[in-house]
């Protein structure tokens, strides 16, 4: 089936263009969404309109969400997680969870469907893509650590962590007194 796109579609196209796509993949989705047009003789003469209408609309939105693209940007998102001896954590961090953080610091409602990422799914530091339009995608740091450990900035997440710290050291107390 040839449609013609009339918004842009991520990994599809931009506004204006003509694609041929799967018969399911434009009835179900792209035509009742608004998203395309049938690409027949009368659509194909509205081209040249729907691009510059799309342009116009891309640079207006590109420019009202630079900033937030900057401020996304410098973003560094900490989770807290349980995780095995060899660092595979019991669950996962998901592009849920990362939208809600990202929202939580920024005050912008950002859509799970916007972060492009695989589940996390151990231990580390990881990128996360924000596509806040086709042009703005700004890369978000998610750094993943064990529950209770101290994290690079410093922080105890909770108490237990000073415990098993403290008591090697008044064991080694004892044997030398001992001795």
């Amino acid at each position: 089936m040839k449609v013609m796109l009339v918004k842009d579609v991520y990994k599809l196209g931009r506004a204006g263009d003509v694609k041929k796509v799967a018969d399911g993949y434009g009835r179900n989705f792209l035509l009742p969404q608004g998203l395309a047009v049938l690409a027949t003789a009368g659509a194909l003469k509205q081209v040249e309109k729907i691009r510059s209408q799309a342009e116009i609309r891309r640079t207006e939105l590109n420019s009202e969400l630079k900033d937030l693209a900057t401020q996304i940007g410098a973003v560094v998102l900490n989770f807290p997680a349980k995780a095995g001896e060899t660092g595979k954590l019991y669950g996962s961090i998901t592009t849920q969870d990362v939208a809600t953080a990202i929202q939580e610091q920024t005050r912008y409602e950002v859509k799970k469907q916007q972060i492009d990422m695989q589940p996390i799914r151990n231990l580390g530091e990881f990128k996360a893509r924000v596509r806040l339009t086709m042009d703005l995608v700004p890369e978000v740091k998610v750094i993943v650590y064990r529950e209770g450990e101290v994290h690079e900035e410093g922080l105890v997440e909770s108490t237990e962590a000073e415990a098993p710290v403290a008591a090697p050291a008044e064991a080694g107390e004892t044997e030398a007194t001992a001795s």
